[in-house]
């Protein structure tokens, strides 16, 4: 049964979708500051065109030589010291090699914590977007609702909400959704009775 709680667990838990709410909410934000960058781009780019320009080719063709034969002689250097070394001290070589193995798996470690934790911020964060947009949704609803209602039951529903509130009170350590729930149903069976009794 042990797989089939798993499933059923992994089936219902909502973190993924949060996740992927907050990762939108995020991009939208992202969104709004590309205008304000292209803007600034524009600003900048006849500036560097026109530095381009004025660059004289030669002159960029001999620094990017100079920086080639720069980087070829460290390279060379550094490829003939390390070639020394390790003929030098193989068993060395090996100790290092182990040790860097053991780093890495710490890293990997490190890693994955940080990945998880950013995974539960965004997630967290999308789950805050899904009930601003919930309550967003609830506030249209109820505008609606106001709008579409007649005046005559508004004084109805104020005191269904009177004995709501009583039969909460009444039931002491029950939770609240059982609450919730049992005081609707009070109230529907005080409307039908009403309803017979005419």
């Amino acid at each position: 049964m042990a797989i089939t709680d798993d499933l059923r667990k992994t089936l219902t838990d909502p973190t993924p979708l949060y996740f992927l709410a907050g990762t939108a909410d995020i991009a939208g934000q992202q969104a709004k500051k590309v205008p304000a960058l292209i803007e600034k781009i524009q600003a900048e780019a006849p500036e560097r065109i026109e530095a381009v320009r004025r660059t004289d080719p030669k002159a960029v063709q001999e620094k990017a030589a100079t920086r080639v034969k720069e980087v070829q002689a460290a390279v060379t250097t550094r490829a003939n010291e390390f070639l020394g070394a390790l003929d030098g001290d193989l068993k060395k070589l090996g100790e290092n090699a182990q040790d860097l193995a053991l780093r890495g798996v710490g890293v990997l470690a490190e890693y994955a914590v940080k990945a998880r934790e950013g995974y539960d911020s965004v997630a967290e964060h999308g789950q805050e977007v899904v009930k601003q947009w919930r309550g967003e949704a609830a506030d249209e609803i109820v505008e609606i609702a106001t709008a579409v209602e007649p005046k005559d039951e508004a004084p109805a529903r104020g005191e269904a909400p009177a004995q709501d509130e009583a039969a909460s009170a009444d039931s002491g350590s029950a939770d609240k959704p059982v609450a919730k729930k049992a005081a609707p149903r009070k109230a529907a069976a005080k409307k039908t009775a009403a309803k017979s009794a005419e």
